[in-house]
């Protein structure tokens, strides 16, 4: 009998659910209802999951989207996202192979989700990035969009928080409803600003509701799409946030090798000894993010096109040393760049700091170990 009053209650809620025209909110009834049941109608639940995996209300994203206007700010009619739509890489992106793995895993999960749905599972629906500045994180978001053929959505909440507040959130949810609408990555940018702005006391009741909002929106987000939020400053976060996301990747700035295979990717094309020169930076790029070395490759470019001047003497300029690399590193730098024939040794003295009769010296163990890690 208890049963009974329960499939009852259930079928109520999904027949209000779809009369009042909320049809991500059915979907995800749906799916909690094939779990439910699946041990007792294990027909029923195949044909509710057969069911999802069709996905009728399903439309072009694109189309959806013209259809449904960008919800903006009530006082300013700005919009509250940015939408990038056929996304595409003037290179790939070089990644650890663990958050590789990762996001290849959420690209497998969403290909054949009807596996996932008959074993009463979903793919995953929340991802939360971390990590410093200029290390990928925006750039994997676009790349999850552009594997799954979906436009992304990009929120800046440190951008748009002084409309959230005074509001409960109702901007917010409108975003959170909108995203829902239509297949595709929501990308919630710089997370912490909710965290950083708690230091307000006069804020900190809105804070709080606002904070419950979107806490709410990631446990009900629907399977069939993906929500990204991504922070610079991870500590900031509450722990109630950490514990709502399915999956946590923290990124880093890049190794030595893969920074060697970042400058072989930019410079390949359009220098012949692309090889050399990632030998080289990988060692003076050390400690630099994706963005970075990548935003310096092309400034030095561009100057050499405008400015006549052969590129390789503008990367030359990119040889720096500063202070963030030890002693033993500068050796290998100053070694490298002598034996490559990129500069003199007298240069490489100059560039690095380290005597001629230091350079002249036979090579370091950890030199030979290096060129290998960026042949790798």
């Amino acid at each position: 009998m208890d049963r009974t009053k329960q499939m009852t209650g259930d079928f109520v809620h999904l027949a209000r659910l779809a009369l009042t025209g909320r049809p991500q909110d059915v979907q995800l009834l749906v799916h909690r209802t094939s779990k439910r049941y699946r041990p007792d109608f294990p027909e029923m639940a195949d044909s509710l999951a057969a069911l999802l995996r069709e996905s009728p209300t399903r439309a072009s994203p694109l189309r959806r989207q013209s259809e449904v206007p960008l919800p903006v700010d009530v006082d300013s009619r700005l919009h509250l996202l940015r939408v990038e739509n056929n996304i595409a890489f003037d290179h790939e992106m070089i990644l650890a192979p663990d958050i590789e793995a990762s996001l290849r895993q959420i690209v497998t999960e969403r290909r054949d989700p009807g596996v996932l749905l008959k074993a009463g599972l979903h793919p995953t629906r929340s991802i939360l990035f971390t990590g410093p500045p200029g290390v990928g994180k925006t750039m994997a978001a676009r790349w999850l969009a552009r594997e799954l053929h979906r436009p992304l959505l990009i929120l800046d909440l440190a951008a748009v928080m002084s409309s959230f507040l005074g509001r409960t959130g109702s901007n917010l949810r409108h975003v959170l409803d909108y995203a829902k609408s239509i297949e595709c990555v929501l990308l919630l940018d710089e997370l912490d600003a909710l965290a950083k702005r708690r230091d307000d006391r006069g804020e900190i009741g809105e804070l709080k509701r606002l904070v419950t909002v979107l806490l709410q929106e990631v446990d009900d987000w629907h399977s069939t799409g993906l929500l990204v939020a991504a922070t610079n400053h991870a500590e900031l976060l509450d722990p109630a946030v950490w514990r709502r996301f399915e999956m946590a990747i923290e990124f880093h700035v890049p190794t030595q090798a893969q920074i060697g295979l970042l400058v072989m990717n930019l410079l390949k094309p359009h220098v012949d000894d692309a090889e050399k020169w990632a030998t080289i930076f990988s060692l003076a790029l050390k400690g630099k993010s994706h963005n970075d070395i990548e935003r310096d490759i092309m400034l030095v470019r561009r100057s050499a096109v405008t400015s006549g001047i052969p590129l390789d003497d503008q990367l030359r300029s990119l040889i720096r040393t500063d202070d963030h690399l030890s002693r033993s590193e500068r050796i290998d730098l100053a070694r490298v760049l002598e034996q490559s024939g990129i500069t003199s040794q007298r240069e490489a003295q100059r560039i690095t700091g380290v005597s001629r009769d230091t350079i002249r010296k036979p090579g370091v163990a950890g030199k030979g170990r290096r060129r290998k890690e960026v042949a790798a």
